[in-house]
């Protein structure tokens, strides 16, 4: 900078040297070096600023925020005053017995007066508990604010409660809507209590199994002239002179079982009652199995041997339909045969499936 100023100065020099010489042009045109000399702009000022004047402006613009900083200061502070003064001259109005403190009643007789409106015991207490620091169950002085204070917070909370009452509203239509959904899957499943015909009707479906299962019972049945046994034989006459018996009925059941219209348990029994007669391929599957078995080695299985093992699967699934059929009779789902219970329950759809 001091080579850019000494610089300047002999070019000053120069051209006070050659004024003689340019003299008569220079004035021609109404300039002179002295006017040159003398037409500062804002650049040059710039450009001849020395770092004494730069510090100087910098502590020029740190006094002005300074200053500005106290003036916001004695703004915010005068604000604060203002607001004391109009909390101290609400609550002299407010405490009209003169005592010092504002109770429950001056406070919503005073803010009833000044607003102009009547105010619930409820909006007053949240507004006294709010503000009573101490819990005293009065308000002092010191923890009494303006009337505009108390009619923002009275604002608040009717609009806290508004948006509380909207919540509420848009539970009672979503609780209405949930309760015309269970009316719909009522009328949709019959789910209900099953009446009279419908414990008749329901222990129908284990014909389907008996039938079927006869031919384990032959060596029980023969020979027995009681009645229970003439009608099974009866039965089963019809049931074997229409072809493919056996598979219309167990297709019937298959469909019907998905009618949700038909009251649960009918539906219930119509699935266990297929499980229980696919569950009879199983011991015709093993004893065919083991005579191709024991065939092939030469062994022969005695008589007695097939006669037991027939005995005991015609038992069991008499059992079985003997179960089911007291239970429905009584009104109660047969839901505990191993195996077969579950496999008929997890057929069985739910409302959580009929949501749509």
């Amino acid at each position: 900078m001091h080579h850019f100023v000494k610089s300047t100065a002999v070019a000053a020099i120069v051209l006070a040297a050659g004024a003689d010489a340019f003299g008569a042009p220079m004035k021609s045109r109404g300039l002179s070096f002295g006017n040159i000399v003398r037409m500062p702009t804002a650049s040059t000022t710039q450009l001849f600023a020395t770092p004494e004047t730069a510090e100087t402006e910098v502590e020029r613009l740190r006094s002005m925020a300074a200053k500005l900083r106290a003036e916001a200061s004695g703004l915010e502070a005068e604000k604060a005053q203002q607001a004391a003064n109009a909390a101290e001259r609400d609550f002299r109005k407010f405490d009209t017995n003169q005592d010092g403190t504002v109770t429950f009643q001056e406070l919503k007789s005073g803010l009833e007066k000044v607003l102009k409106t009547e105010l619930t015991e409820e909006r007053v207490m949240q507004l006294m508990e709010e503000y009573d620091v101490n819990g005293d169950g009065v308000l002092q002085l010191d923890e009494f604010v303006s009337v505009d204070m108390f009619r923002n917070r009275l604002e608040a909370l009717i609009r806290d409660e508004q948006s509380v009452a909207r919540e509420a509203g848009n539970q009672a239509k979503s609780d209405a809507a949930a309760v015309a959904l269970t009316e719909a899957r009522m009328k949709t499943m019959n789910d209900n209590a099953p009446s009279g015909t419908d414990k008749i009707i329901s222990v129908l479906p284990y014909l389907l199994p008996l039938l079927d299962g006869l031919q384990y019972g032959r060596f029980l049945l023969e020979g027995q002239d009681n009645p229970f046994v003439v009608v099974l034989a009866l039965l089963y006459t019809l049931y074997r002179s229409v072809p493919f018996s056996g598979f219309i009925v167990f297709l019937g059941l298959s469909a019907l079982s998905g009618n949700l219209g038909i009251n649960r348990q009918i539906r219930f029994n119509m699935q266990q009652a297929i499980y229980l007669d696919i569950a009879l391929f199983v011991p015709s599957l093993i004893a065919t199995l083991n005579g191709l078995v024991l065939g092939g080695i030469g062994v022969e299985v005695p008589e007695v041997v097939s006669q037991l093992g027939s005995d005991a699967v015609f038992v069991t699934l008499l059992a079985g339909i003997g179960y089911s059929v007291a239970s429905s009779l009584l009104g109660i789902t047969p839901d505990k045969i191993p195996f077969i219970s579950k496999a008929a329950g997890d057929r069985m759809p739910t409302n959580d499936m009929n949501d749509e």
